[in-house]
């Protein structure tokens, strides 16, 4: 097994500009604090009993599961947004759904989105949702901009 199942989670979120939209995507890592360790991408299922805890400094290079949005422009002015919501039951026996948006517009709106995701979700599963843990930003871009939101999984 690669990746253990992870029982700690936390969110993050970062805005920066770059010279490029890939060098404005990874200084948005960096704002983040994810910027130095391999984001492994995944679906949206946090394993059930996780407890959240306080981001910390993960080792350089490590591979590390993650749920996350993304949102890059090159338009000056243009507001980019991403973000993530994530809800748990009451059930330590369930898992919780983790949801992203991204987009180009106002964090208000984002995260009103990704909140009905997570809505929408539980509601298909039948769940009652206990919890909701939502991180959300957004910014206006000077040059060439990018928003990053997610929920690191750890062990």
């Amino acid at each position: 097994m690669i990746i253990q199942t992870p029982d700690k989670y936390f969110l993050v979120s970062g805005y920066s500009e770059g010279e490029t939209e890939l060098n404005a995507f990874d200084n948005s890592l960096l704002a983040a604090g994810v910027g130095n360790v391999n984001l492994v991408r995944m679906s949206s299922i946090l394993p059930p009993a996780a407890k959240e805890i306080n981001p910390i400094q993960l080792p350089y290079g490590a591979l590390v599961p993650i749920a996350y949005a993304e949102e890059a422009s090159s338009i000056p002015g243009e507001t980019v947004s991403a973000g993530v919501a994530l809800g748990v039951t009451d059930d330590p026996t369930l898992p919780g759904v983790i949801m992203e948006h991204h987009m180009h517009g106002s964090e208000e709106e984002c995260r009103n989105i990704v909140i009905a995701k997570v809505q929408a979700a539980f509601q298909h599963r039948g769940w009652k949702l206990a919890d909701m843990k939502v991180k959300v930003i957004s910014g206006k871009v000077q040059r060439i901009g990018a928003a990053f939101a997610g929920v690191v999984l750890w062990t």
